[in-house]
């Protein structure tokens, strides 16, 4: 049976899950456009970093977090003279760390749906004297809505299984960075396969039924599509 702090886990899961992606979906956007649009000589080299957490090993990415969220580097000295508490083994570090973590999965369907995105519209738009946040609000999210629900499924979905860079940003501490994937593992470690089965089922619950609201919609999207 699951304890107090098997839900205590699950509940910080989803609140780490939930607060990175809505941060994401809100500061990204105008990275997306720019990598869709530009022309720039280092564009490659900014898409390749944004990419970059899709095949680097968890681990390695964490451990270079947790030097730089340590008090002898500028952004951990930074954070502890700004709250007076270390950004290394904190909740905020793990938000930092997520989202960069789930960079790529909600950056790169952004990136690809305002890559097709037509150009009259926005003509339209700059003719009638819109600015670009009118334009993204009236114009850019209502066509690229679809994406914008593609990016958070990913996003949130790729976080909820979090381990390597959680584990060495956060440590293992209940109630403050004490995920799921942590919990699991410890559930395995002790050998009380019971509990590991119900968290472990649970994540595969979650994660599949989120994959098959997106397929689904997809789906039904690309025949709504067709038969225009």
């Amino acid at each position: 049976m699951l304890s107090s702090s098997d839900f205590e886990a699950l509940f910080l899961t989803l609140k780490l899950a939930a607060v990175s992606t809505a941060l994401l979906l809100l500061l990204t956007p105008p990275l997306a456009w720019w990598l869709a649009h530009s022309r720039a000589r280092f564009r490659p080299l900014v898409e390749a970093l944004v990419s970059l957490p899709l095949i680097l090993p968890p681990t390695v990415l964490g451990f270079y977090l947790l030097l730089l969220f340590s008090p002898l580097y500028a952004p951990g000295a930074f954070y502890q003279e700004l709250t007076g508490s270390t950004l290394a083994f904190s909740f905020s570090g793990l938000i930092i760390g997520s989202m960069i973590y789930s960079l790529p999965f909600v950056v790169q369907p952004l990136q690809s749906s305002f890559a097709t995105l037509g150009k009259g519209e926005l003509e339209a738009a700059s003719t009638l004297g819109m600015g670009a946040i009118k334009r993204f609000h009236h114009v850019v999210f209502p066509m690229t809505r679809h994406s914008f629900v593609l990016a958070g499924l990913l996003g949130f979905a790729h976080t909820l299984g979090e381990f390597g860079v959680v584990l060495m940003i956060g440590g293992n501490i209940p109630g403050e960075t004490q995920v799921i994937a942590i919990t699991l593992f410890e559930h395995v470690e002790a050998l009380d396969y019971a509990s590991a089965h119900i968290l472990a089922g649970g994540l595969l619950l979650m994660s599949l039924t989120m994959l098959l609201f997106l397929y689904v919609g997809m789906d039904q999207r690309r025949r709504k599509w067709g038969a225009v």
